[in-house]
């Protein structure tokens, strides 16, 4: 192949992977909360209040550091609202994450409605000196931003918790049989609470993804439903961490065809070049529901369920 071609191969693998990395924080978020049993629909709305605090603690203090630390906490507040909500008050999960995802974006266009559209620096890619400047292999190692490392060790860690620790494994008891495991002393309520705060602040990560590196400024409704395509990234890796990930990626590269397609001489429609990641979303949604053993298998079996203690 010739130089140029790998560098175009190598710019849009780099371009993937920036796109996926909101999607890879809200659905590692949601597959916590999932795991607990609860069903938080309310990702889209997390994900925006998360955008615009974060843009708008970097953009008054100087600080993306802060800015990320309001981000975490604004996702997990919201979602500790619907925690008290789901798990405190008994609400159907449902619904309360829809009214969720509705208040979320209502408070961020209003919160955000000063800080619309002002410029912000943002976060660039770390360059290591020598490690870098290798061809092909250096920029896909080592030419990305701290947060995509971020996702990638929160990742690492995830694995290591669900599936080698005891904390992992109480998470999915809960998961699997509230009333089980609140017979042998967990206290489910509060397990429930920390996955949906986790969940929370994962969404809230993934906001301010968007709005400090991906695209930095703060524009209504930025997130432009990645919130809904993390939940279903959840169900496309039947709950898998790895799998979550690798989705991520793949519908990060669907964004990037979609927004290169006409500058490679394709004469599509950019209203239907605009559609293709809900497309594939739908598309793989219908070839994964055919499966209803895959999905019985993997799903928590009380994932939506309240629990009350009898």
């Amino acid at each position: 192949m010739s130089p140029d071609l790998i560098d175009g191969i190598v710019v849009i693998l780099l371009a993937t992977v920036r796109a996926g990395t909101p999607l890879v924080f809200a659905a590692l978020g949601e597959l916590v909360a999932e795991r607990s049993g609860v069903l938080n629909l309310g990702v889209e709305g997390m994900m925006l209040v998360g955008a615009v605090a974060g843009f708008a603690a970097a953009l008054g203090t100087g600080s993306y550091a802060l800015g990320l630390l309001a981000a975490i906490a604004a996702g997990a507040a919201l979602a500790l609202v619907f925690g008290f909500l789901t798990l405190t008050m008994r609400a159907s999960q449902v619904p309360t994450g829809l009214a969720l995802t509705i208040f979320g974006i209502g408070l961020s266009t209003f919160v955000g409605y000063p800080v619309q559209d002002k410029p912000l620096a943002g976060l660039k890619p770390i360059d290591i000196p020598g490690l870098s400047d290798i061809p092909v292999i250096g920029p896909l190692l080592f030419g990305h931003d701290l947060l995509i490392y971020l996702s990638l060790a929160i990742l690492a860690a995830l694995l290591w918790f669900l599936y080698r620790s005891k904390g992992g494994l109480i998470l999915r008891a809960v998961g699997e049989s509230a009333e089980s495991a609140d017979a042998i002393g967990y206290p489910v309520i509060a397990i429930r609470y920390a996955a949906v705060a986790f969940g929370g602040a994962m969404a809230g990560l993934g906001g301010a993804y968007l709005s400090l590196v991906y695209t930095p400024t703060w524009a209504e409704q930025m997130t432009a439903g990645r919130g809904w395509i993390a939940l279903a990234l959840v169900v496309f890796a039947t709950w898998k961490p790895g799998w979550v990930v690798a989705g991520a990626y793949l519908f990060g590269g669907v964004t990037i065809v979609q927004l290169n397609l006409q500058g490679w001489g394709f004469d599509v429609s950019s209203h239907l070049l605009s559609m293709l990641p809900y497309i594939a979303t739908i598309v793989v949604l219908v070839m994964i529901s055919r499966d209803e053993t895959r999905i019985k298998l993997n799903a928590p079996a009380a994932l939506g369920r309240p629990f009350f203690r009898s």
